[in-house]
């Protein structure tokens, strides 16, 4: 998403809130600014900042592989509810703190079929 056009963030965004079941203020949690910081990125108004950027990239490619499992709601609880597999933590605090590739590892594990 780096380098990418304002409109491309706020399709990034919407693809985020559909497919995933966030709200802005689910989106403004994850990556750490204010509702109103994530509206102004969405109507083009602000840019967000390379780092948040790479958290919402992060954000939207996890949640475009939930997808292939669970719907937009689940995909939300999902991502909130604490996992065994990540050791209580929670996909979305691990997806801020540049631990993506922690939540993917549990990916690998429910496309393989050996999700728990």
């Amino acid at each position: 998403m780096t380098g990418i056009s304002q409109g491309a963030v706020a399709r990034v965004l919407t693809d985020i809130a559909n497919d995933g079941g966030l709200s802005g203020v689910d989106i403004a949690n994850v990556v750490d600014v204010s509702k109103t910081t994530v509206s102004r990125w969405k109507s083009g108004q602000m840019r967000p900042q390379p780092r948040h950027e790479l958290i919402l990239s992060d954000l939207r490619y996890v949640v475009g592989r939930l997808q292939e499992f669970y719907s937009s709601e689940e995909i939300r609880v999902w991502l909130y509810a604490r996992h065994p597999q990540l050791d209580g933590q929670r996909a979305i605090d691990l997806i801020h703190d540049d631990r993506t590739s922690e939540v993917l590892a549990i990916l690998e594990r429910l496309e393989s079929g050996a999700y728990l």
